[in-house]
């Protein structure tokens, strides 16, 4: 069984709860999705499964990635992603479709998505730097500061925090919990944030390590429990 789907982020929203209490939620477009190729044990050493995300616009693509989809009978998809499987069920064929369907309310998912850029910023944005002082004559305000030792280690130390490139990279959201399913119009709504800008596409999938829901005792009074004795 496939354990994730592919889908794109159509923006943030509130959910409110049975009491009135309102949660951040963000609203996602979940498939449906079409396997392009497997990935076997005894030819690719490992299993997975290739999916397609299939839109409403036809994609364009090259002559050797047109001749892939075509053995597998598919439209050709503009993002095309590998997704694990389960090791206990069966490897769909090439061509089946994936649906939201594969969740349920209540399940916990991790989302993989590109964050936004931010350009080239500095230590203040970029790392979180206090800075300097404004005022009092301070000429120092929002550089970075010294960044080593002139006679030793006459060298800048590895890692060193500086300005920089800010986002764009490979964000992973752990365990947001699944709020409603909409198997009609393939729309999840998951709690929390995702990462990334409304329409950037995203990958979610079941969660590896789910958290586990923190169980509530209820203690009853000790003046209560002297009453029934």
């Amino acid at each position: 069984m496939v354990t994730g789907i592919l889908g794109r982020k159509i923006g943030m929203t509130q959910v409110f709860n049975d009491d009135g209490a309102a949660q951040p939620a963000t609203v996602l477009t979940a498939g449906p999705c079409v396997v392009v190729q497997q990935k076997q044990v005894d030819r690719d050493g490992y299993q997975a499964v290739q999916l397609g995300l299939v839109e409403t616009k036809p994609a364009r693509v090259s002559k050797p990635v047109a001749g892939l989809y075509a053995r597998s009978n598919v439209p050709p998809t503009r993002l095309r992603r590998e997704i694990a499987v389960d090791s206990d069920g069966e490897l769909p064929k090439e061509g089946d479709q994936v649906l939201v369907s594969l969740f349920t309310a209540g399940d916990q998912v991790d989302v993989i998505g590109l964050s936004r850029g931010r350009g080239f910023q500095g230590v203040v944005k970029r790392h979180g730097f206090h800075g300097g002082r404004a005022t009092h004559g301070s000429m120092f305000h929002r550089a970075p500061g010294s960044i080593g030792q002139s006679s030793y280690p006459s060298r800048v130390i590895k890692g060193m925090r500086g300005p920089g490139r800010m986002g764009g990279v490979r964000v992973t959201v752990r365990n947001l919990r699944i709020l409603q399913v909409d198997t009609e119009n393939h729309r999840l709504v998951v709690k929390g944030a995702v990462p990334g800008a409304p329409g950037g596409y995203v990958v979610i999938r079941k969660a590896v390590a789910p958290r586990r829901e923190p169980v509530v005792e209820v203690q009853e009074d000790a003046k209560t429990k002297k009453k029934r004795g």
